[in-house]
């Protein structure tokens, strides 16, 4: 019996997912568990497993593809079994849901892919303010162009892509040699017909001129990724329903220095950084404080007894914020090594789901690129999140004596639904109180 392959959730709060690579090809053998595909979901690049067993017999989305969950992407099925039903139902569900990267970074419906002729081998800073921008009058919407006629006087078969591409160029789809099931015109085709010279125009009118490349333009698009749009969507979710306040404290990094060069004489097993500190300090400050340590829920607020610490990591695809569990119950060289590993997996893009949900208060540490101070943006349904800036040396008076100092600022951003001010105020002074003595975090 035949076996859909979907677009499978891949993590608790994807939506959509684009297919990025096929692994396997039309006609291979496959068994259950096999890759079949990479798949791009809102939070890192995880792979689509086969359920079944069989042959691979039809793939029906095209890599670089983004889909909704549930879309069918291949059918398995035995190498007899008679398949024709399944595939013409998925040509249109398929030609109606998938979408792939315009110029312009909207998304452009395709039709279901052809058979290939030839197997082919939470959280940083707050936004700055934009200042306002003259309103423009609105385009009205153009409906899509008809099918253009063949040389042979009938209506040229084609995707609604590729007409809507040689729309925007002017180009007679009747003089384009399709290349798809029964000759149908599909985007390579209009691809390779630009690239060959110039067509006539649809209906004698002269082909406008191609549109500016971006360095004639002067600006590039850049299509969104399935993690830019969580991101976007989060954001928006977090700065205007939810009633945000800060706190801001400077802790004295004099200790922290001193014990991270007792404890780097031990060798480098033993070497923290100041974030490593920080992170154990927090999530020994938040133990204490369970209603800081909580989640918005609407009709309740959940505190949490147990630590998950958010540790958001800039990657080259967007922020992601992986969870170092319990971390209030590990030692520091623990919290040290568990977020190095996070940190490369993230930047890889290969974290599992269950490492990146599941915080229950989140850090964004912004002082290695120089940053003194800033608002970072809570992380819903989390009720608070600390940003931490550069330690710089400033001058302060210590035991009636002027002197240098490392000193850290951090803000702490409370949902005020759930975190009053005195409750915010009262964590950071126990968050100062681990940092500027240390040693009550080694044991």
């Amino acid at each position: 019996m035949a076996t859909k392959v979907v677009m499978e959730a891949l993590s608790p709060t994807m939506e959509e997912g684009r297919l990025v690579k096929w692994n396997t090809v039309e006609g291979a053998t496959v068994k259950s568990g096999d890759v079949l595909a990479e798949v791009e979901t809102d939070k890192a690049v995880m792979e689509l497993v086969a359920r079944a067993d069989g042959v691979l017999r039809k793939r029906l989305v095209a890599e670089n593809t983004t889909v909704p969950v549930g879309a069918l992407l291949a059918i398995i099925a035995a190498p007899d079994e008679d398949i024709a039903a399944l595939v013409g139902a998925a040509g249109t569900s398929v030609a109606a849901t998938a979408s792939v990267p315009t110029a312009t970074g909207a998304p452009a419906p395709v039709a279901a892919p052809p058979a290939p002729a030839a197997k082919a081998a939470p959280v940083l800073a707050s936004p700055p303010s934009v200042a306002p921008v003259a309103p423009v009058a609105p385009v009205a919407p153009t409906a899509p162009p008809p099918p253009a006629a063949a040389a042979n006087g009938d209506p040229a078969r084609s995707s609604p892509l590729a007409r809507r591409l040689a729309a925007e160029r002017g180009l007679d789809l009747g003089g384009v040699t399709g290349s798809g099931p029964g000759g149908r015109i599909i985007k390579r085709d209009i691809e390779a017909a630009i690239a060959g010279g110039a067509l006539p125009a649809a209906g004698g009118a002269v082909a406008p001129a191609p549109r500016p490349t971006p360095s004639v333009a002067g600006f590039t698009d850049v299509p969104l990724t399935q993690i830019r749009k969580t991101i976007a969507r989060r954001l928006a979710e977090s700065i205007g329903p939810i009633p945000t306040f800060y706190l801001t404290a400077e802790f004295d990094l004099s200790k922290v220095t001193e014990l991270r060069a007792a404890m780097a004489d031990f060798g480098d097993a033993y070497k923290v950084s100041v974030n490593d500190v920080i992170l154990k300090a927090t999530a020994t400050a938040l133990a204490q404080h369970p209603e800081v340590n909580a989640h918005w829920l609407g009709d309740r607020i959940r505190q949490f007894d147990r630590v998950h610490l958010g540790m958001a990591v800039a990657t080259d695809d967007g922020l992601i914020v992986p969870v170092i569990f319990d971390a209030h119950t590990k030692r520091m060289s623990e919290i040290s090594r568990e977020a190095k590993e996070l940190a490369t997996r993230a930047r890889e893009r290969k974290l599992k789901p269950e490492e990146f949900t599941g915080s229950t208060f989140s850090v964004s540490n912004l002082g290695m690129f120089g940053i003194d101070q800033f608002t970072a943006i809570i992380n819903p349904p989390e009720c608070g999140i600390l940003a931490i800036g550069a330690a710089t040396d400033q001058v302060v008076l210590h035991d009636g004596a002027v002197t240098t100092r490392k000193v850290l600022r951090v803000t702490m951003s409370c949902d005020h639904r759930a975190v009053d001010g005195a409750v915010g105020a009262k964590f950071l002074q126990t968050l100062r109180r681990m940092i500027e003595n240390p040693l009550m975090l080694v044991y």
